[in-house]
């Protein structure tokens, strides 16, 4: 695009639960022409666009100047969270490397489930030796719930594994040589059939809390879980009831209710529960700077801005 509007823009930083110093390290590596202001320093009220995550409710509102609220990430349900969200643009990080990187993370999380290293983990710590049999990828299932531009890009690398893989989406979708389930009505069969199943759904109203124990409860015996979606998706007792029942063989978990997970929660100790600190996959700064930039270019050149998302939908 033209660069003759020579303004140069106000960019606010803004979270209530992640230190973005980060990202101002990485904008003023890349040597873009921007004025930054990182809340809750003085001044950051004037930016013409925030760079969001988690903020706090109320404040974008307060700002008399913003033209755009911009994620850090493909994520957009932490800002349209914000009952006082001002009429702008929400816009999201695209990262071409994003899903490959959550593909790597799945493959990892299945592979700990189907070639058993979650028992073998917990023998070494006991110096036990058990060798059981193998079963084959294509004789495992794994189940991706949310099948949109992730789901696919998971789903075809597991596939590439040999894994035996389905999908669900909310509406119809069609891959090559993957299974695919839509709606409410086909949930049931396409939970009955999953040895694991990765969380992927966007976090909606329609989304929250799904995986909950009357899912768990159409599951296969033995099933795992893998939530690489939102933490919010997850009713974390059911989970733990679910596992110490014996009905889920157990789960690798990277998102929670609250972030960073609180010391005190039983999902770091238990046994059965593998938990990450939200990083399946993490964007480039840089990368991230550059598509800001671009953005907030646009917004002051009166252009629509790339990569928006909806607020009727939520993502």
């Amino acid at each position: 695009m033209s660069r003759t509007d020579t303004k140069i823009p106000h960019i606010a930083l803004v979270s209530s639960t992640l230190d973005l110093t980060f990202l101002k390290t990485a904008i003023e590596a890349s040597g873009l022409n921007v004025r930054l202001s990182i809340y809750p320093e003085s001044g950051f009220e004037s930016a013409d666009v925030a760079v969001a995550w988690n903020p706090p409710h109320g404040l974008l509102a307060e700002m008399p100047n913003v033209k755009m609220v911009h994620s850090i990430a493909a994520g957009l349900d932490n800002i349209f969270a914000d009952p006082n969200l001002p009429p702008v643009p929400v816009c999201r990080v695209v990262d071409s490397q994003h899903a490959l990187g959550m593909a790597e993370y799945a493959i990892w999380s299945v592979l700990l489930f189907h070639r058993e290293m979650d028992r073998h983990l917990q023998n070494a710590t006991h110096k036990r030796w058990e060798r059981p049999a193998q079963k084959a990828a294509q004789d495992y299932t794994v189940g991706i719930l949310g099948f949109g531009a992730i789901g696919r890009t998971v789903g075809r690398s597991l596939r590439a594994l040999n894994y035996n893989v389905r999908g669900w989406a909310r509406s119809p979708k069609e891959e090559a040589g993957i299974a695919t389930y839509w709606g409410e009505v086909q949930l049931p069969d396409f939970l009955s059939g999953c040895d694991a199943l990765i969380c992927l759904l966007p976090l909606t109203d329609a989304t929250r809390g799904i995986l909950n124990a009357d899912l768990f409860a159409r599951l296969p015996q033995g099933a795992a879980i893998i939530n690489m979606g939102r933490g919010e998706h997850m009713v974390e007792a059911d989970l733990l009831a679910a596992i110490d029942s014996g009905h889920l063989r157990g789960a690798v978990l990277d998102v929670f209710l609250k972030e960073p997970l609180p010391e005190e929660s039983p999902l770091w100790s238990h046994p059965r529960i593998f938990a990450t600190p939200h990083i399946a996959s993490m964007p480039n700064p840089s990368d991230v700077a550059a598509q800001i930039f671009e953005n907030a270019m646009r917004i002051l050149a009166g252009q629509e801005p790339l990569n928006s998302g909806s607020r009727e939908s939520g993502y």
